[in-house]
């Protein structure tokens, strides 16, 4: 339903720029909510017409030459107003906005003038990664006992969450052929390859797994580590369940923890505990930019305390001066000797 350099534009995206299916299809519905506003703005539809059936497919080069930054900030109140996007969706259709204009303009030249080119994002709260303590991870890894029917399995893919931070797509995509003595390869956003260290914990839960690992082989004769109940490579939906399953059996809130938080749980623990550099995280976790990556620099309440606690000038104290009842007494004494 895009006009034609709406469609090019995603071809490019896939072929040229390497972004994952999850960003195109993001991008699709972004572009697809803009070229309507659009249509409605430049009142190119009837005045009823129902906004989700509005086929932007005809909008021709000379439509998307006339708009304007003014049009852009329109359509940023119209989705903040009218549908309640929130700050961090906003600033995604910004991104696909600041995108797809300047592949316009630069890239394949069918306009004149980029209008997203001075496109401001909308302001966000910072907020701290919720993500699990380290007695709460240890019941986590613990609440997978023998008796469940997939134990090794289970237990290896959160093991990975938690020591690797890895994300829920790298983790499902990993084939035996990637796990070389104590490192492992995946393929982060942007079809980014990446090597991942491997601790002496990951490296036992991975191979006590194989040794009851189901052999499956899919096409091209590729080998994918985790498997399903139907011997299939385990899918995304699997995992969130198991993860979901075991966060419930070790007491754990699961409204307030998920697959992603473990991602976060991860990062976390190897900055404060393991004194990790920022950079160092930053490749750890696959990072584009490290500013990205300074959320998980948050110090919690305890390392608060520590800090405090551990000042040179902690244990030095003022000797007080006797209260006034003390005073008192003193001079009762001596009246009545």
């Amino acid at each position: 339903m895009l006009p034609p350099y709406g469609e090019d534009f995603l071809i490019y995206m896939d072929s040229i720029s390497g972004k994952s299916k999850r960003t195109i299809h993001e991008y699709y519905y972004d572009l697809l909510m803009f070229f309507r506003f659009i249509k409605v703005r430049r009142r190119l539809v009837q005045a009823d017409a129902l906004f989700e059936e509005i086929d932007p497919a005809d909008l021709d080069i000379d439509v998307l030459k006339s708009i304007t930054l003014s049009d852009l900030y329109a359509f940023l109140n119209y989705i903040n107003a009218e549908r309640g996007d929130i700050a961090s969706t906003r600033s995604r259709k910004v991104s696909c906005l600041k995108t797809f204009f300047k592949y316009c303009f630069s890239r394949v030249n069918i306009i004149t003038s980029n209008p997203a080119a001075e496109l401001e994002s909308p302001k966000q709260s910072k907020r701290l990664p919720k993500y699990l303590e380290l007695d709460e991870s240890r019941d986590l890894l613990g609440s997978i006992d023998d008796e469940e029917e997939f134990a090794e399995r289970d237990y290896c893919i959160i093991t990975l969450f938690l020591n690797c931070g890895m994300r829920l797509s790298e983790l499902v995509g990993i084939n035996i052929t990637d796990i070389r003595d104590d490192v492992l390869r995946v393929i982060g956003k942007g079809n980014k390859e990446r090597a991942v260290y491997l601790n002496d914990a990951c490296i036992s839960a991975i191979d006590s797994y194989l040794q009851v690992r189901e052999d499956v082989t899919e096409k091209g004769g590729v080998h994918p580590l985790f498997v399903s109940k139907r011997k299939k490579r385990i899918s995304p939906k699997t995992v969130e369940y198991t993860v979901k399953k075991y966060i419930v059996k070790a007491g754990l809130d699961p409204k307030k923890y998920s697959v992603h938080k473990l991602r976060h749980t991860a990062a976390t623990l190897m900055y404060t505990y393991g004194g990790v550099d920022i950079r160092a995280l930053q490749e750890i976790l696959g990072h584009e930019s490290v500013a990205t990556t300074q959320i998980y620099t948050h110090v919690n309440s305890r390392q608060l305390k520590e800090a405090v606690s551990s000042n040179p000038l902690s244990s030095v104290k003022r000797d007080q001066p006797p209260r006034p009842e003390e005073n008192r007494s003193e001079k009762a004494e001596n009246t009545d000797t």
